[in-house]
């Protein structure tokens, strides 16, 4: 399984809290430029898409295909703090965030909880197990600490330290009884 961070958004630059948006242009169509045939994948996989905006043109961009949409995908919602930069959710509720930062069940922004979105990404990930090998999706980077924390059997709070740029990519390959992390942010070739 190969999943991809979606291109960058406005949000991403700002060092926002997600929220849907579209991707920047210029990221976009570095993405286009990403060769999908380089990617080691067989002809028939399967490219998911989370639901936002700039994971949907990312993976229209990266495989020339319309994705099938995953909700499961998607970022956390992050409630009252999405589109804001860290910056100042870290000024203005700094128990919050701390909170939010070591534990996975606190949701001080009432939207969702890193272990709500971990455990839905694991439920995913479990249900498309069996054909791992033909399978690509394109989301942010939470979903994709998120499998990680699934594959690695980390707390959610713990897969936060892995840094994942934008259109990099991670793999995953299914074993009897989990998974195998093949790599993490890498850079496609262009």
């Amino acid at each position: 399984m190969l999943i991809i961070r979606q291109a960058g958004t406005p949000g991403t630059r700002r060092a926002c809290f997600p929220a849907r948006e579209d991707a920047d242009p210029s990221a976009l169509a570095r993405a286009a430029t990403l060769n999908f045939r380089d990617l080691a994948l067989p002809d028939d996989a399967v490219v998911f898409a989370a639901p936002w905006p700039a994971a949907v043109a990312t993976a229209r961009a990266v495989s020339g295909r319309e994705p099938v949409v995953a909700g499961a995908l998607a970022e956390a919602d992050y409630g009252t703090w999405a589109g804001r930069p860290f910056a100042e959710i870290a000024e203005a509720d700094p128990e919050g965030l701390g909170a939010w930062l070591t534990d996975p069940g606190a949701a001080p922004h009432g939207g969702e909880s890193l272990a709500e979105l971990g455990a839905r990404v694991a439920a995913w990930l479990e249900s498309v197990h069996q054909d791992a090998a033909r399978v690509v999706a394109v989301c942010d980077a939470g979903p994709i600490r998120a499998a990680l924390a699934h594959a690695l059997g980390l707390t959610a709070t713990r897969a936060a330290s892995f840094d994942i740029a934008p259109l990099s990519c991670t793999a995953l390959a299914a074993r009897h009884g989990g998974w195998r992390i093949a790599y993490v942010n890498r850079k496609a070739a262009l």
